[in-house]
């Protein structure tokens, strides 16, 4: 009978470490070892103004997604406020959620308006998503509550 628990509670925690997982990757856009930003660290967008990779030396968690820096510093830093350092949109493309869709991003693209993170898929979707930056944000803002939580594929 003992075994027989033990072996009820492991499939609850798979299937619990399972739906972790899958709600990870509707609401923020990582990769396939849970890295979000292409595994550039969050903060160089801030403090340098350019893509920064970081390194699995420095790491964090916040909202299921594995952040890295490039140093202990920028870590902790990041750890005094996540939510203000976070990338808008769950780290998904900022221009493709003006269309309601979750794209995936190089982590190079990249703008700061108003203290807020907007990542975009390449150099090419952040020159169009620059056009107009403050109608951008109004319409991604408008579509990102709808799609939150639903699955990239679906949408």
């Amino acid at each position: 009978m003992a075994l027989f628990t033990s072996f009820k509670t492991a499939i609850a925690v798979a299937l619990i470490g399972i739906s972790s997982i899958a709600h990870a990757g509707h609401d923020t856009e990582t990769d396939q070892n849970g890295v979000i930003l292409a595994g550039h660290d969050v903060i160089g967008y801030f403090t340098e103004g350019k893509p920064v990779l970081g390194s699995a030396k420095f790491t964090a968690v916040y909202n299921d997604a594995i952040y890295r820096f490039a140093s202990a510093e920028n870590r902790d830093l990041f750890n005094t406020n996540p939510a203000k350092y976070a990338p808008q949109y769950g780290g998904f493309c900022a221009y493709g959620m003006t269309f309601g869709k979750k794209f995936d991003i190089d982590g190079k693209a990249f703008e700061v308006v108003d203290g807020k993170l907007y990542v975009n898929k390449n150099l090419d979707v952040y020159k169009a998503w620059a056009e107009n930056v403050p109608k951008h944000i109004i319409e991604a803002n408008s579509e990102w509550p709808e799609v939150e939580e639903v699955d990239p594929n679906k949408l």
